[in-house]
């Protein structure tokens, strides 16, 4: 069985190499039991089995434990500067086994290691079996759901670096435009503007996976929510915006009824 209980305690433990008063630190703590929080009500909401309620709340908990390593290396959350979820499969299931701290069966293994692996991914390939599908894209729809308080509760200035004026007033570069009227999420590296990190927090609702986690993202009005943070002074901007909230709200409204 799995003991989330003592997983929590060893995760607590773990982090206690960690500068807790480091910002990066916190928000990641934070995030990091807002994803367990997440996945359990997904979970909830598709009826799933005890079991695999407690392995996606298990995943959740150890999902970005690499990126605690990469704010001590590198004090940045980039991808440039670190894969965190290739270290952190590394971290857990290398030479040192650290999976053993947080399970002690091995039965789960191989769907641990594919949900955190490929929790950051552009999108999900073939070759998963059916339960390591269903945990990748639940690590993924918790992820997302989390990082949605996020971008309405943390500063505009933290996340982008920017004012939200100063966002605001941004074009969205063509390629990152493309990409949103092909209803798909936002290739990192595109991005160029201030405005291309902010249109791919909204972008991401594009590869949101199950009628549970959409129903949430409904509910808390999370689409409209997060455009809403951001005064559009540059017009073609603020209308694009606006058409992007629609086609999110469309793909949400389908996927939501199972359609």
């Amino acid at each position: 069985m799995i003991d989330l209980e003592k997983a929590r305690l060893a995760f607590e433990e773990y982090l206690e190499q960690f500068c807790r008063e480091d910002e990066k630190i916190k928000l990641k703590i934070v995030h990091t039991k807002g994803v367990v929080r997440c996945a359990a009500k997904i979970c909830d909401g598709m009826g799933l089995s005890r079991e695999d309620c407690d392995l996606a709340q298990l995943i959740a908990l150890l999902h970005d434990i690499g990126r605690f390593e990469q704010v001590r290396r590198f004090d940045s959350f980039e991808p440039s500067v670190m894969n965190h979820a290739a270290y952190g499969t590394e971290l857990l299931f290398g030479s040192r086994q650290m999976i053993r701290r947080f399970v002690k069966e091995d039965t789960w293994d191989a769907v641990i290691r594919q949900a955190i692996g490929r929790h950051s991914d552009y999108s999900l390939e073939e070759g998963l079996s059916t339960r390591e599908l269903l945990h990748a894209r639940l690590i993924r729809d918790a992820d997302k759901l989390d990082n949605c308080r996020v971008k309405l509760e943390d500063s505009i200035e933290v996340m982008l670096g920017c004012s939200a004026g100063e966002a605001g007033s941004q074009d969205i570069s063509p390629e990152v435009w493309e990409e949103c009227k092909s209803r798909k999420s936002v290739h990192l590296e595109k991005r160029k503007t201030k405005m291309d990190y902010w249109v791919s927090y909204i972008a991401y609702f594009f590869d949101i996976n199950y009628p549970a986690s959409a129903r949430i993202i409904q509910k808390e009005r999370y689409v409209e929510r997060i455009i809403g943070r951001i005064p559009y002074r540059n017009q073609e901007t603020k209308e694009r915006m606006q058409k992007l909230g629609e086609w999110a709200e469309e793909y949400l409204q389908k996927l939501a009824g199972g359609l």
